[in-house]
């Protein structure tokens, strides 16, 4: 991979922000037209994508690729395209008395920042490229892209397939490693977004600043998932198993511990492990098990379990085929349930994004409560269960990026929904028109009348009776 230097990623940025100046307004057709080139990319390359990505994870389910990349990718672009004349209107506002009655007219008009900086992650490396972009697109911006070294191969297909579609000065692909990427959240773009962990995110905080460059942070965290009354144990195993095996468990959303009433602890455990079975009878040959993505993450998922039995925690290793994980030259591992997990084991500390879950149990939903609001706020929020005043509790007094009720991670699907943390699991959204107007400046614009309005409400010196007419009025 041929890195980037500073001054060639300088440069492209300077080529953008004149094309953008040069030629505005410009009108939505062509955003809608943008948009376009970037689903016949997708539509005409996807399977060229999903197989890059199994090569870069060692093996990657290429149906799982296709769905969870490419088609939500897809998706965002056309929900952008069907939205975006809509979200582009100027929305009216409201001006003070009298002034409205005298003519006095306000309104926002939300108008493209520039140029947008996208550091996407390796874990959902087409599916978190695209989606942004096409808000991005949808808004009027250009936009240049720095995709993950970790994904090498599908890093540089998208490098190989833009300048075919687009102009370097309205997308522009930058490839190179940790220095790179540094060096790419310094520069002085209009707004940049960055998906990845919250340890990466507070450097790019930091290299942001130097310019003040408004920024989106897309992070992580430990998403709780609780099991509460009327909950159907079966179902939520299903779909908590679902979750937390998919890509392998790397997602920033994955159900990352669960919070289990006492009495329902191992029915729980026990639904989970027959869930897996049912979705991976085997897992090292087959093609739906997604791997681990390298050797280094894989030792930290193993050394996460070390320590937390180390500590006193029990391992259930998940392993329906009894199959030797050990012996394999990849770097698939099968699922482990942890019980008896404490605060001082590092898996309860940091984000797992692996096939390991921590099982916790609570003996009242105050506990559990409590619980997570001792913690950082997380990125997502799962509660299964069937009382609506327990539900009402866990979403009133909890705070959480987004929610999902009786599922997992269903919450980023929902294109209309703003998506986004809060605290350590990010700052600011995008989908939806949160997105649209994310990558916008909502811009105001007042339009006085033809009256002398100042001098009519005594705001203009020599003050007067006018003027003291205005403050009576007024200070109530």
């Amino acid at each position: 991979m041929q890195e980037a230097t500073r001054e060639a990623m300088a440069a492209v940025l300077e080529r953008q922000k004149a094309a953008f100046v040069n030629v505005r307004p410009e009108p939505l057709a062509t955003r809608h037209g943008r948009l376009e080139r970037c689903a016949k990319l997708l539509l005409q390359n996807g399977e060229s994508f999903a197989r890059a990505m199994s090569a870069d994870f060692g093996h990657r389910s290429h149906q799982q690729s296709m769905l969870t990349d490419v088609m939500p990718a897809l998706g965002a672009i056309r929900y952008s395209q069907k939205r975006m004349k809509a979200w582009s209107k100027p929305e009216k506002r409201h001006v003070n008395f009298p002034l409205n009655l005298l003519g006095a007219r306000a309104e926002v008009r939300f108008a493209p920042k520039g140029v947008i900086g996208i550091v996407a992650p390796w874990n959902f490396p087409v599916g978190l490229t695209f989606g942004p972009l096409a808000q991005a697109l949808a808004a009027g911006n250009r936009a240049m892209l720095k995709p993950s070294e970790f994904t090498e191969r599908t890093s540089e297909l998208m490098a190989d397939l833009f300048p075919k579609y687009f102009g370097e000065d309205e997308v522009a692909v930058v490839l190179g490693g940790p220095q790179t990427g540094q060096d790419f959240c310094g520069l002085a773009f209009d707004h940049l977004l960055f998906t990845g962990a919250t340890s990466i995110g507070k450097h790019v905080l930091h290299a942001a600043a130097d310019n003040l460059v408004p920024v989106t942070l897309e992070l992580g965290g430990k998403s709780p998932t609780i099991l509460g009354k009327g909950v159907d144990v079966a179902q939520a195993a299903d779909r908590i198993a679902l979750g937390k095996m998919m890509n392998a468990g790397q997602i920033c959303l994955a159900p990352d511990y669960l919070l289990v009433p006492e009495d329902m602890e191992m029915q729980a455990i026990g639904a989970i492990q027959s869930s897996v079975a049912t979705m991976y009878p085997t897992m090292l040959a087959n093609d739906d098990y997604t791997s681990v993505i390298n050797r280094r993450h894989r030792d930290r998922l193993v050394g996460l379990v070390d320590d937390a039995v180390a500590k006193g925690a029990e391992a259930i290793v998940v392993n329906p085929g009894a199959e030797s994980f050990e012996g394999s030259n990849g770097n698939k591992l099968p699922l482990t349930i942890l019980r008896n997990v404490n605060d001082d084991m590092t898996v309860m500390q940091d984000e797992i994004f692996g096939p390991v879950l921590p099982v916790k149990t609570y003996r009242g939903i105050d506990q559990a409560i409590d619980y997570i609001n001792a913690h950082d706020r997380p990125l997502g929020l799962y509660y299964f269960g069937q009382d609506s005043a327990e539900r009402e509790a866990v979403l009133g007094r909890t705070i959480s990026g987004g929610v999902t009720v009786n599922d997992v991670i269903f919450h980023v699907s929902a294109d209309d929904l703003p998506f986004g943390g809060i605290g350590p699991s990010g700052m600011g959204s995008y989908h939806g028109i949160e997105g649209f107007r994310s990558f916008s400046h909502g811009r105001a614009v007042y339009s006085q009348p033809k009256l002398n309005v100042a001098k009519l409400a005594g705001l203009m010196p020599p003050y007067g009776a006018a003027t003291a007419r205005t403050l009576k009025m007024q200070l109530k």
